[in-house]
C-alpha cells in the first residue's frame, strides 16, 4: 500500500485589474467577509485529507517542486481543472473528482496529459464521462464527517419537516409546480416546517436545523454526490427525496450540446435512508408512506453512512486506487 500521497487542489483565483492583485483582494475579502465557506468541490479535498489523517497516511499538498524532482511518483490532482495547467506534468496523474462539468470541456485530456484515471463521484456521472473517456474513469466518492454530523436527542426535535431547496434551474416553474404545492400540502396536515435554500445559509445554520428536524425533504434536479443530503443522513435525519431521473439538466449543455440520461438526485441511497418521489403527482402517496415508516422508526439513515461513506472507508478506497495505479505502472 502507498505510504504517502502527493495531493493537489486549488481554487481558481485570478488577477482582476492588475498583475498579482489577487493577493491583496484575497486578504481584504477575509477581513470583510471572514473565512470563506467550504464549497462542494473543496469538500472532496478537505474530507480526503481528514480521512487520511485518521488512517495514518501521510501526504503533501501542492508541492509542485517536489513532484518535478520525482517524475515517477503519482500526482493526485483532486482538482479543480485549472490545476492541470499549473505545470508541465510528467508524473502519472489521478484526476478528480473535482473535474470538468462534462468531458467535452477537455476532449483531449488523456492525449495531452499523463492522466491514468479520472475519478467521478457517483455511478451515473461515471457513465456520462465514460461515453467519451472509456475505461479511464472510475467511481470514488468522498467520505462524510460522521464525527461532526452526529445523531442528536429527539427531545430537541421541534421541526416536523425541514425542506432543503436546491432547485437550480427553471426556478419559477418548479416553485409553482413543486415547491409551493409541497409546502401547502404539509401545512394542510398541520406539520411544522422550515425551509433552507442552497447558497443562502451558513453550514452551522444547517447543522443547527438538523438537530431540530425530525425529517427532511430534499429538492434538487440531480447530484453527483450531494454533501448536504449525506450530512443529513449522517445526522440520523431520514429524507423524502425528489428523484426525478431523466436527463442531465445543466442548461450550459442540455439539450444543445449534451443529452445524457439517467441521472439521480440521491446517488447514494438505500431503504434505510428514506423514500423517493418523482414529481408532485407522486408526492402525496410517497409522503404517506414516508410518514408511516418514520413514525414506526423504520429508517436508520446514519447506519447507511457508517457502512458506506465514512472518512476512513473512503480514504482507504482512495489509497487503494493509487496503489493499484502505481502497480500498473511498474
Amino acid at each position: 500500500m502507498i505510504k504517502s500521497l502527493n495531493i493537489f487542489y486549488e481554487e481558481p483565483d485570478n488577477d482582476r485589474w492588475l498583475p498579482l492583485d489577487r493577493h491583496p483582494r484575497r486578504f481584504i475579502r477575509r477581513i470583510v467577509r471572514g473565512q470563506p465557506p467550504i464549497g462542494g468541490m473543496m469538500r472532496y479535498f478537505v474530507n480526503l485529507c481528514a480521512g487520511l489523517d485518521r488512517i495514518g497516511i501521510s501526504y503533501s499538498v501542492n508541492n509542485y517542486r517536489y513532484l518535478k524532482k520525482h517524475p515517477s511518483e503519482i500526482a493526485c490532482v483532486i482538482g479543480k481543472p485549472h490545476v492541470l495547467e499549473k505545470i508541465k506534468w510528467k508524473n502519472p496523474i489521478i484526476f478528480g473528482p473535482a473535474v470538468f462539468s462534462h468531458p467535452c470541456e477537455a476532449p483531449f485530456l488523456l492525449e495531452k496529459l499523463p492522466v491514468k484515471k479520472v475519478l467521478l463521484s457517483c455511478e451515473w456521472f461515471k457513465n456520462m464521462y465514460a461515453q467519451e473517456l472509456g475505461d479511464s474513469v472510475m467511481v470514488w466518492p468522498s467520505g462524510i464527517d460522521t464525527y461532526k454530523w452526529q445523531l442528536t436527542s429527539d427531545d430537541n426535535k421541534d421541526i416536523d419537516v425541514l425542506i432543503y431547496d436546491k432547485v437550480r434551474w427553471n426556478y419559477t416553474h418548479y416553485e409553482q409546480e413543486l415547491i409551493e404545492p409541497i409546502k401547502q400540502l404539509l401545512s394542510s396536515r398541520g406539520l411544522k416546517t422550515e425551509v433552507i435554500r442552497y447558497g443562502f445559509y451558513r453550514e452551522e445554520d444547517f447543522q443547527n436545523l438538523l438537530t431540530r428536524a425530525k425529517a427532511m425533504i430534499f429538492l434538487c434536479e440531480h447530484e453527483t454526490q450531494g454533501f448536504a443530503y449525506l450530512q443529513t443522513l449522517s445526522s440520523g435525519v431520514p429524507i423524502l427525496a425528489w428523484d426525478r431521473g431523466g436527463f442531465w439538466q445543466d442548461p450550459s449543455y442540455y439539450p444543445h450540446k449534451v443529452q445524457f440520461q439517467s441521472v439521480s438526485s440521491v446517488p447514494y441511497w438505500d431503504e434505510r435512508c428514506g423514500v423517493k418521489f418523482k414529481d408532485f403527482n407522486d408526492f402525496p402517496v410517497k409522503l404517506e408512506e414516508f410518514i408511516e415508516k418514520l413514525n414506526s422508526q423504520q429508517f436508520t439513515p446514519r447506519d447507511y453512512i457508517l457502512a458506506n461513506l465514512t472518512l476512513e472507508k473512503c480514504a482507504e478506497n482512495y489509497v487503494n486506487i493509487v496503489t493499484k495505479v502505481q502497480a500498473e505502472l511498474v
